[in-house]
């Protein structure tokens, strides 16, 4: 999308990646105002991960793809789909909620992805998915070139990681992330169950199909 209009800022303690789908629960009056004005011309507002201290320069904009309930006191859940990285330009105070001159943040390398670092990627997040007793579906992963955001949606990573790798230059870059946050995540559970299955007197454990 053009980003020749101010675009509306929400400020969540999240971070929202283009794709995800993210449910919201909207009850300040400010934002009531904001959504229902997306609403009514179509428009996205901004999703950016704020602290106690800042907030960050790089933020993806957010679709309403449903409103789910409207409650009589004003207040309202909705679930909005992420679309596109954005940067913060300039920061603007003149209304009940913040708005901002932003551009386009694309990866600066759009070169070809390594195949078999996605393809590694995409087994670990499986394994670590079924380990925590997920069901596992490879159709999640098909159709998407940036399987890097697919992924991140629920990898384990803190939120200041997750911003991160929202603000990772490439796919490459943030598979290569991906796959050592991955192999630390493993590395430590197959630890752990090594020690508990030492505790129960088990005395060995296997471990992982190398990742």
């Amino acid at each position: 999308m053009p980003f020749s209009d101010r675009l509306p800022l929400f400020p969540l303690g999240i971070v929202l990646y283009p794709e995800e789908p993210v449910p919201l629960h909207i009850f300040e009056p400010r934002y009531r105002e904001m959504t229902r004005r997306c609403l009514e011309e179509d428009r996205p507002f901004g999703v950016v991960y704020v602290t106690e201290s800042a907030l960050a320069e790089v933020g993806c904009t957010a679709r309403i793809r449903r409103v789910l309930n409207r409650y009589d006191d004003g207040r309202s859940d909705i679930v909005v789909i992420g679309e596109e990285r954005f940067r913060i330009r300039e920061v603007h105070r003149d209304r009940a909620y913040l708005t901002a001159d932003v551009e386009p943040y694309p990866d600066h390398d759009a070169g070809p992805v390594d195949e078999a670092a996605r393809t590694r990627v995409i087994t670990q997040h499986m394994k670590l998915l079924e380990l925590a007793g997920e069901t596992i579906q490879p159709q999640r992963y098909e159709g998407t070139p940036v399987v890097s955001f697919v992924v991140g949606q629920n990898a384990g990573l803190e939120l200041e990681q997750k911003q991160k790798l929202l603000e990772m230059p490439s796919e490459n870059a943030r598979i290569r992330f991906l796959v050592a946050h991955f192999r630390e995540m493993l590395t430590r559970i197959e630890q752990s169950r090594r020690l508990r299955h030492r505790a129960q007197g088990d005395g060995h454990a296997s471990g992982f199909p190398e990742l």
